[in-house]
């Protein structure tokens, strides 16, 4: 299992419902600047459908992130199974007036696992910036 994970300076209401949104998932989820979210779905519910497209913003490269929810705990775990079968989590921890954002997820096999990280750690990252910019 990969895991990358932040703290984020806000309430974990403002922090789920910008995590889970897709007007603000298009805003926050790439890894690079020259990368982007053109398109994010949404359905939240106990096997309710995700899919984000992402992709260069030449449009060189892309892929969809897509999958379904396993188990939701409202502020508290997203579990999630992806279209290819690897699995997820995602764990919201109130620390204080933060909330701590943890994510673990199976490697796929084409992909360094180095690479993997680093690119949803940059994610995470760019959650972080979002969230305490509004």
């Amino acid at each position: 299992m990969i895991t990358v994970q932040n703290t984020i300076s806000s309430s974990v209401g403002k922090v789920w419902e910008l995590w889970i949104s897709p007007k603000h998932i298009q805003n926050w989820n790439y890894a690079f600047e020259d990368w982007h979210t053109p398109y994010a779905e949404n359905d939240l519910r106990e096997n309710g459908q995700f899919k984000y497209k992402m992709e260069k913003k030449d449009k060189s490269e892309g892929f969809d992130f897509e999958g379904h929810y396993t188990k939701i705990e409202k502020f508290k775990l997203l579990e999630y199974k992806l279209s290819d079968g690897r699995t997820g989590s995602v764990h919201f921890e109130i620390l204080g007036d933060k909330v701590k954002i943890t994510e673990r997820f199976e490697p796929n096999k084409q992909d360094s696992e180095s690479m993997q990280k680093n690119w949803c750690q940059n994610v995470i990252d760019n959650f972080k910036k979002y969230v305490e910019s509004i």
